[in-house]
């Protein structure tokens, strides 16, 4: 794990890093959201809100169109965070992603197609557990539409979450601990916080959702330091949003799609314990196929302090 070290790493560097593509999501990315709600509010339509989000169906917006709009401001914001490291830290975007090796695209697919396998019966069993709970909600053209969009634009969202927590936050932290732990756990957290203001929150409240947004973070994190790379945390991220986003709805979803099913009620703690079963039986799957026999190994990993190579600009001042 030498890759963090390499290039500047002053403290305000990283600042920037992370600011300014939070200002390019939330700001410029944000304009083309704007400008249809402020048409539809200059042509006196209504501006209703579901869990806190405009709701594109009351207000007469294609819910495909509106997804499209909920995702341009990660694009922007990926766009900015690529741009950036080269100039702010002196070395090559790569070294985020996996410490300068080639994209391995095969554990990206790989890791998706695990993660759908998975997540397919786990809906299967909740179908079968408790069908009354799930309603047929869109079987028209749409959804194909959906399916291409969500194929098309998910997995950059996926990407700038995972580069911006699981690459260049986790590498900064390692940096200044000096250790892998720490890392892990405050990008979790940090993860966790960054969606706060989502409708589930609001809903269900603050202590009842951040421990499944921080365990989903604690998940792709021990996996990345676990592959050396985020390239499996991408992939198996990307499979969850597209299969949530294509398969199952409701009315609390930050993502608002046409969806095939639609879920009546939703029980926080049970979906928790789905995603605590569900992530220990994707763990083993994947340390199965990538042959992780050695736990004492993968422990260290985690625990053994990370000792910074003897380069003159291994941390700059400024």
């Amino acid at each position: 794990m030498t890759a963090p070290f390499r290039g500047k790493n002053a403290f305000w560097r990283y600042f920037v890093g992370v600011v300014a593509p939070f200002i390019a999501a939330n700001v410029i990315g944000a304009l083309p959201l704007a400008a249809v709600i402020i048409t539809r509010t200059l042509e006196g339509s209504p501006m209703p809100q579901k869990g806190g989000m405009p709701d594109f169906e009351a207000m007469g917006i294609n819910l495909n169109v509106g997804f499209v709009l909920n995702i341009i401001p990660f694009l922007l914001g990926l766009l900015t965070i690529i741009l950036l490291v080269k100039p702010l830290h002196n070395r090559s975007f790569q070294t985020v992603v996996n410490g300068g090796r080639k994209t391995r695209w095969g554990r990206v697919f790989m890791a998706a197609l695990v993660w759908i396998v998975v997540s397919a019966v786990w809906m299967i069993y909740s179908l079968k557990s408790d069908p009354g709970n799930f309603r047929i909600n869109n079987t028209s053209t749409s959804l194909i539409v959906l399916a291409i969009l969500a194929l098309t634009l998910i997995p950059f969202q996926a990407a700038f979450e995972e580069i911006l927590f699981r690459g260049y936050l986790m590498q900064g932290f390692a940096v200044l601990a000096r250790n892998r732990w720490i890392p892990i756990v405050v990008t979790s957290l940090l993860f966790g916080l960054m969606h706060g203001l989502n409708p589930e929150v609001q809903q269900y409240g603050f202590l009842t959702m951040m421990p499944q947004y921080i365990f989903f973070g604690l998940v792709f994190a021990v996996l990345t330091m676990f592959d050396d790379g985020i390239e499996m945390a991408i992939g198996a991220h990307a499979a969850n949003n597209i299969f949530l986003s294509v398969l199952i709805t409701h009315d609390d979803m930050a993502l608002q799609t046409p969806a095939l099913y639609e879920q009546v009620q939703i029980y926080p703690w049970k979906e928790f314990a789905g995603l605590v079963v569900m992530s220990v039986v994707f763990l083993v799957i994947m340390a199965i196929i990538c042959r992780w026999k050695d736990i004492r190994k993968l422990y260290a990993r985690i625990i053994v302090p990370v000792v910074a190579p003897e380069v003159s600009d291994a941390v700059d001042a400024g």
